[in-house]
């Protein structure tokens, strides 16, 4: 499957979908792939890639980067 390119965005700020928001949310709750999908109605599949999306739109490597960015951003108290 090819990849998409993410373009960079105008502000600096990555750009994220509500869905990937969702995720973002959920990520920071600890939830694996599997429960993610149960708790939102989608595969496991679409989780792993909004996952690898929001890796590459936020430039981190892994969890502790998407929680550090809920963080920064607002999503999640600290």
């Amino acid at each position: 499957m090819e990849r998409i390119p993410i373009p960079p965005s105008t502000d600096g700020v990555p750009h994220l979908s509500q869905r990937q928001k969702e995720i973002v949310m959920l990520i920071t709750e600890d939830l694996t792939a599997k429960e993610i999908a149960k708790r939102i109605g989608i595969s496991v599949k679409t989780v792993e890639f909004h996952r690898e999306l929001i890796r590459k739109k936020l430039g981190v490597l892994g969890t502790a980067g998407i929680v550090r960015y809920a963080i920064k951003s607002g999503l999640i108290e600290p």
